[in-house]
């Protein structure tokens, strides 16, 4: 499985974008896709993740209610929307793959390359 992620840019505080992460290969429908974030000088973190075949959601705190992680089974694609930024989401954000649910990085297995959120405020 590759991963492709875009999307990110520069936008200002309250302003909204939407991540796309396209996967090439099959994903099963046991697999969940996930997005992280690394801002500089801290370690990545978990934002939010998708159960590939159930669309079950799960969220950081932090962005319950402003980010919307969803699937398009058919075109293989899984997207966040981010609205009501705020300057601490500044980061790269990637789109990895695991075989199960979590919340720790190293349990995906496969990673986009990253795009770069900037939210000014």
């Amino acid at each position: 499985v590759q991963l492709q992620a875009s999307g990110g840019g520069l936008v200002q505080a309250g302003g909204s974008l939407r991540l796309s992460c396209a996967a090439s290969g099959r994903i099963f429908s046991s697999a969940v896709m996930g997005w992280f974030r690394q801002a500089p000088g801290l370690e990545r973190e978990f934002v939010a993740a998708i159960r590939w075949g159930a669309g079950t959601t799960y969220y950081t705190d932090s962005v319950k209610g402003r980010f919307t992680i969803s699937r398009d089974n058919a075109k293989n694609t899984v997207s966040l929307q981010m609205n009501s930024l705020k300057p601490e989401d500044t980061a790269v954000y990637y789109c990895a793959r695991a075989r199960y649910y979590s919340r720790q990085d190293y349990e995906y297995d496969y990673w986009g390359q990253g795009t770069q959120v900037t939210v000014s405020s």
